[in-house]
């Protein structure tokens, strides 16, 4: 009877851990160096949330952001089937009052009424990347921001984004980090964010079913993968505790 009890006080803390592991409120801070960054880019701030799902964005993180950020980045999932309009519009008026803001779909995003959820973000004046490029300019130097549809949409194209930027310095915003293996060998793009995997959400020992948030070098590119804001299917994390950024470009 003590064994069967103890068993049942661990899972509950267990439990207990893995709800607060999905409910953080992290803001993560990290410098990346970005070849032939443009000198008026130096220390550019870049926050990034992606995979929100059903959560509304905590007034802590808002509070951390507010004026500290240059350009605010949503990498997709803002929403899946169930979870209201009413929540994703509050959520994406908080972030479009931070800075200008730019958008890329997530897989979850085309589940319910994908026009619907259009027509919120361009109220907001969000910028929505799709297979495009948008260029942003500081002191006469500029940078280009692309975005691709999300590739379970068998839509993306990361050719028709790359054809529409002009500028040297190239941030590619995909929900789904997978594009990193469609990457040519000499490919112009220096940075991609993405998230879509939420760490694999629960690890045991170290393994997930999906890939765990962190960066890394392919060909040539740094590829940043996040844990994510929100959740699916459980409110529960393991190992692979709830994250936004603030990325800070470096020249190289």
């Amino acid at each position: 009877m003590i064994y069967i009890i103890g068993l049942v006080v661990a899972g509950l803390l267990l439990l207990s851990y893995m709800w607060i592991e999905a409910h953080l409120n992290r803001v993560v801070t990290q410098e990346l160096e970005i070849k032939d960054l443009p000198e008026s880019f130096e220390s550019y701030r870049i926050f990034f949330i992606s995979d929100l799902h059903n959560r509304l964005i905590s007034n802590n993180i808002l509070s951390k952001v507010k004026n500290n950020v240059d350009v605010v980045v949503i990498g997709g999932d803002v929403m899946e089937k169930g979870v209201s309009f009413e929540k994703v519009n509050e959520n994406l008026k908080q972030l479009s009052n931070l800075a200008p803001c730019y958008f890329v779909w997530g897989n979850n995003d085309y589940e319910d009424n994908p026009k619907k959820l259009e027509k919120i973000l361009q109220g907001h004046h969000i910028t929505i990347l799709k297979n495009d490029a948008a260029k942003i300019t500081k002191t006469n130097e500029s940078i280009n921001l692309l975005g691709i549809d999300d590739l379970s949409t068998e839509n993306a194209s990361l050719e028709q984004a790359l054809n529409s930027a002009q500028e040297q310095t190239k941030i590619l915003i995909s929900h789904n980090p997978d594009i990193q293996y469609d990457l040519p060998e000499n490919n112009e793009i220096q940075l991609i964010l993405s998230g879509h995997t939420h760490g694999g959400q629960i690890r045991i020992f170290g393994w997930g079913l999906r890939e765990k948030g962190g960066t890394k070098e392919v060909n040539r590119t740094t590829v940043v993968i996040s844990n994510g804001y929100g959740t699916t299917t459980l409110p529960l994390r393991l190992m692979a505790p709830a994250e936004s950024h603030i990325f800070i470009l470096k020249r190289k």
